[in-house]
């Protein structure tokens, strides 16, 4: 079977979006000499609704909906996406081809140099949307005053600069893609903020029938990073939560003969009183999630996220 020569591509229009959309081109035609490939520019309901946070307008499907429309309409051949912003299930009709290798999974936080999570005055206004971030934060930080912010990455960073907020957490592998570290007052580890499910890593959405592209797809495949994030989204899915749910999830793969995954999930109450941390290791990803989401619902799981 051939493979396509030419790929419209399509991305949407932020800064850290173009570039994510670029690395995957880049890594296409590294692997496929010849290959033409020609970005076609979206702006998603995501990035046009920036008055209200992002639980209050929806979770699923916020920064994927009209690229995905474009797929399904023979408009572009294939979608990138930060793989934490797609929603668990394929959406009609549609696949993801390829998840490539994933960068720093950490939060950091964005603040003036010197500032940690520790010493952050009593009360500090930290800016985010994000309930997992807010549960997170509020658990290490009681005293915190957690504000919404919406914009892009520049934007969020620009209004802790001005001092609209005292500080804002952002994903590391977005500042670092946007070579901003020196905005990065502090690397959170993971034992006080672990990660959206998928956070880091990148996937490219094709039609499910079109068998020539998915074949493509192939040759970027990074089969360790899907298993790990295939843990981790399957352990939101078993606990109902979409991309907005006060849910973390991080998976190691340990290759070989026989991977072993270690996944840890993370629930907890938006006011951060209540959490809950499961680590399992098995070698199915699917097997492993249940077994993370079993024991997190045993320890009451299903009441924190009834509340929220």
């Amino acid at each position: 079977m051939s493979q396509p020569d030419k790929l419209r591509v399509g991305s949407r229009t932020s800064r850290l979006a173009m570039w994510q959309t670029e690395h995957i081109i880049q890594l296409l035609q590294a692997a496929n000499p010849g290959l033409v490939c020609e970005v076609v520019q979206f702006i998603t309901k995501g990035d046009k609704t920036l008055h209200k946070p992002l639980p209050q307008i929806g979770g699923k499907g916020l920064f994927t909906a009209e690229l995905e429309a474009a797929l399904r309409e023979g408009q572009i051949d294939i979608a990138v996406h930060s793989l934490k912003d797609l929603p668990v299930e394929d959406a009609p009709g549609l696949t993801v081809g390829a998840i490539v290798g994933r960068a720093d999974v950490r939060d950091v936080l964005v603040a003036p140099p010197g500032t940690t999570l520790k010493n952050l005055p009593h009360g500090a206004v930290v800016g985010t949307s994000s309930h997992r971030r807010r549960a997170q934060l509020l658990a290490a930080r009681p005293d915190l005053v957690i504000r919404p912010i919406r914009g892009n990455v520049d934007t969020r960073v620009r209004k802790v600069q001005s001092g609209e907020y005292e500080a804002t957490v952002l994903a590391a592998a977005g500042v670092t893609r946007l070579g901003l570290t020196a905005v990065i007052a502090d690397y959170l580890p993971l034992s006080v903020m672990l990660p959206a499910p998928g956070q880091g890593a990148l996937a490219v959405q094709c039609r499910e029938n079109d068998v020539a592209t998915r074949s493509l797809l192939g040759t970027i495949e990074n089969r360790e990073v899907r298993t790990a994030v295939t843990a981790e989204r399957a352990f939101l899915d078993a606990l109902g939560g979409g991309c907005s749910a006060p849910i973390a999830a991080y998976a190691q793969v340990e290759s070989g003969h026989s991977p072993i995954i270690t996944l840890t999930g993370f629930v907890a109450s938006l006011d951060g009183r209540r959490t809950i941390r499961v680590r399992v290791q098995g070698h199915n990803p699917h097997e492993v999630a249940a077994m993370v989401a079993e024991q997190a619902q045993q320890r009451g799981a299903e009441e924190i996220l009834a509340h929220v």
